[in-house]
């Protein structure tokens, strides 16, 4: 089957399952809802904050405080999208009909990643644009200096934590075990090794915290991570090549 056909019939599965469009909109309102939240929260905090907190104050990264949450909706996106097949029997009949599986693997990430990005985009300049409405006079705008790097970041961001557990779903085939290891680890293990002392310079690594950077346009004082916006995203993109290559290398030596 040629490249086109691939895409095509990955195109129709995505959109045909109902689990698609309803995690892609819970990635949307949760996000969205939760940043104007906590922009509102924060806009009427401000008074009482100290001096110290008023200058790492950074009005775009809290407009994005919604993609703690939304990023776990994007995971289940990721997820189902690989791992769907494996559960109801039908990589057998995908995988007879492209039997060439990097065809096939690249055929899927390539529609699921596509619309990740249209998605996450979207997300991240409503929250962005929202967010800053709640801010009040605090408020940032998109032509400040790193503000639309950070907003156009932010949709990256979600894009590369969709690959990223396309890639763990690839290599592990069962939705559940996916689920079960990756939200567990967004959104407790990480956080908990990124602010323990002890474990804080490992955690700066690890995807989800190495890739948020993007987002910030003030950084916290007594900043010591030692990469920029950009290198953190450049190392949340290695994590998500080494699970993707990791998919791919089992998909090609186990059976369906």
């Amino acid at each position: 089957m040629a490249a086109t056909q691939v895409i095509r019939s990955e195109w129709t599965k995505i959109r045909s399952v109902a689990s698609t469009v309803w995690t892609l909109s819970l990635t949307v309102l949760v996000t969205i809802a939760l940043g104007m939240l906590i922009s509102a929260l924060s806009k009427n905090e401000f008074d009482s904050m100290s001096a110290r907190e008023r200058l790492s104050f950074d009005p775009t990264f809290i407009s994005f405080a919604g993609m703690s949450l939304g990023q776990l909706a994007m995971i289940v996106f990721g997820v189902l999208v690989v791992s769907n097949e494996y559960s109801s029997g039908m990589i057998r009949t995908s995988l007879a009909a492209v039997p060439q599986r990097g065809t096939f693997l690249s055929g899927k990430l390539a529609v699921a990643t596509a619309l990740a990005l249209a998605v996450g985009m979207a997300t991240s300049f409503a929250a962005f644009f929202l967010g800053q409405a709640m801010l009040g006079d605090l408020k940032a705008s998109i032509g400040d200096p790193g503000v639309l790097r950070a907003v156009i970041g932010g949709g990256l961001y979600m894009t590369l934590i969709a690959m990223f557990s396309m890639g763990v779903a690839a290599m592990l085939r069962s939705p559940m075990l996916s689920l079960g290891i990756l939200m567990p680890f967004f959104f407790l293990i990480s956080n908990i090794l990124g602010n323990v002392g002890a474990t804080e310079k490992i955690g700066r690594f690890l995807p989800d915290q190495a890739g948020n950077k993007i987002m910030q346009v003030v950084p916290p004082v007594d900043d010591d991570t030692p990469y920029g916006p950009w290198g953190g995203l450049g190392i949340m993109a290695l994590w998500v090549v080494a699970a993707l290559l990791g998919g791919y290398v089992l998909l090609r030596r186990r059976d369906a």
